[in-house]
Formats: structure tokens, C-alpha cells, sequence
């Protein structure tokens, strides 16, 4: 299963299912054995207690993966908006016809910057930035060599292409980020443990008499973590989005 695609409703309704439904087996079958005499309440403690530990770890690292792959994505996007904007000075120091060509192409290659920050990884507003911006890049690059060839001894078509060489690396990355996710069989993982120990801690709570509070507020729990950890992993699905003001702020400097 695919998590990225789904949609967050979609998300949630599956998130509550599995957790709705383990508490609610891990109930009715500790009702089931309160009946019978001779439990081993001891046993099924040690099996509970060991399991909800191993789950607290699995959500620990799922949680640390996800938010260690989203602040990647916001370091690449601020990164990405400075090497354009260093590109976009050292473009005011070439010769015309080159520094007009250049300053223009370089406003339309932050406007699809700020398209493929705003479009679903995968969709066809995604792939059509990433088109353009790969076009860009190529005609960029053929200006550089442009104004190296008019002045082969001037420092300024160096430095020009010394910030080309960073901007279009640091693009590569950023679009690599975006598809670099948790992977689903750790998602998956987290998912089943969480409800095989809530399942299990619902049973055992019932065993003893208690209410049903202590496991629906550890579900409640639960289901945040999971939530958030999905949520950080989809750049633009959800509710936790990568955002592109370092990108937006840029593009509104050119016009001033």
C-alpha cells in the first residue's frame, strides 16, 4: 500500500479503523476470558508491558525519519532560493545581450520553482514544472557559454556560471527530497504494531475490570503520532506542508 497517495481523508479513516478496531477485538476478548476462571493476569501484563516499550521505540524512529526528511525538503528550498538569488546578481554584472536574456530567464525559472514547491510530488502540475525547469536550466547554461565565449578573460561570466553550477545542483536535490519518504514497509511496521499493543493493552486492562478510558485516550495518542509522522512524510498532501515563502519572497524582490 501506497500511504503517500492516499488522500487525508482517506488517511485518517484508515488510521482510526485499524486502532478502532484492535481496541475493540482486545475488548471483547478480554471480557470473553475475565469469564473463565485461572487467568494468568501476571503473564499477559509482561506480553503488554514488553509490547507497548517496542511500539514506543518503532513510533520514536518512524517519527524521527519523517521529521529529519522534512526539514531536509525546507533546507533545500531555502538553499535553492539563495543560489537563484546569487545567480540573479552575478547575472547584473554580464554584458548585453546576456544580462537581459539571463535576469528574465532567471524570473521564469523562480516562478517554476515556486509551482513545483506548490504541486503534488507525481502530479501532472509537477511534472510540468519539472519540465520547464529543465528547459530553463538548458538555456541558461547555453547564455554562460555565450558570455564566455564574448569575453573569455572577464571575471564576471565565471562567477555567473560558478552560481549556475550550485542552482541547478541544489534543484536536482530538492526534487530528489521530495521523493525520498519513509519507507512504506516501516510505515506498515508502525501501523501493525501500534495495533497489535493497543489491541493487546485493551485486553489486558479488560481482564482486570477496568474501564475503557485508559485505552481509548492510548489510542487517541497513538493515532497523533501516527498521524503526524504520515503527515511530515506527504510534502503536499496534508496538513504539514513544506512552505515556499523563502522561494515567493524572492520572486517579489526582482520586481523591486
Amino acid at each position: 500500500m501506497d500511504f503517500f497517495r492516499l488522500s487525508t481523508i482517506m488517511l485518517v479513516v484508515l488510521l482510526v479503523g485499524v486502532v478502532a478496531g484492535s481496541v475493540g477485538v482486545g475488548v471483547i476478548a478480554g471480557r470473553a476470558m475475565r469469564r473463565r476462571p485461572n487467568v494468568q493476569h501476571e503473564s499477559v501484563g509482561a506480553v503488554q508491558a514488553a509490547l507497548l516499550g517496542l511500539v514506543g521505540l518503532l513510533l520514536a524512529f518512524g517519527l524521527s525519519m519523517a521529521v529529519g526528511r522534512y526539514e531536509a525538503r525546507r533546507a533545500l528550498l531555502v538553499q535553492e532560493a539563495n543560489d537563484i538569488g546569487t545567480t540573479y546578481l552575478r547575472a547584473q554584472l554580464l554584458a548585453e545581450p546576456e544580462r537581459a536574456m539571463s535576469t528574465t530567464l532567471l524570473v521564469e525559472y523562480t516562478d517554476a520553482a515556486i509551482e513545483l514547491a506548490e504541486a503534488v510530488p507525481g502530479s501532472g502540475e509537477y511534472e510540468a514544472a519539472r519540465m520547464t525547469i529543465a528547459q530553463l536550466q538548458q538555456e541558461l547554461w547555453t547564455i554562460a557559454g555565450r558570455a564566455m565565449d564574448a569575453a573569455p578573460v572577464e571575471s564576471a561570466p565565471r562567477l555567473y556560471v560558478e552560481a549556475l553550477n550550485p542552482m541547478f545542483d541544489t534543484h536536482t536535490s530538492r526534487v530528489a527530497s521530495l521523493g525520498n519518504r519513509v519507507p512504506t514497509p516501516v510505515m506498515l511496521l508502525l501501523v501493525v504494531g501500534s495495533a497489535v499493543a493497543l489491541g493487546v493493552l485493551a485486553f489486558y486492562l479488560t481482564l482486570l475490570g477496568r474501564g475503557l478510558a485508559t485505552s481509548l485516550i492510548t489510542a487517541v495518542v497513538v493515532l497523533i503520532i501516527l498521524f503526524v509522522t504520515f503527515d511530515l512524510d506527504r510534502p503536499r498532501r496534508g496538513f504539514i506542508t513544506v512552505p515556499d515563502a523563502p522561494l515567493v519572497e524572492l520572486r517579489e524582490s526582482f520586481e523591486t
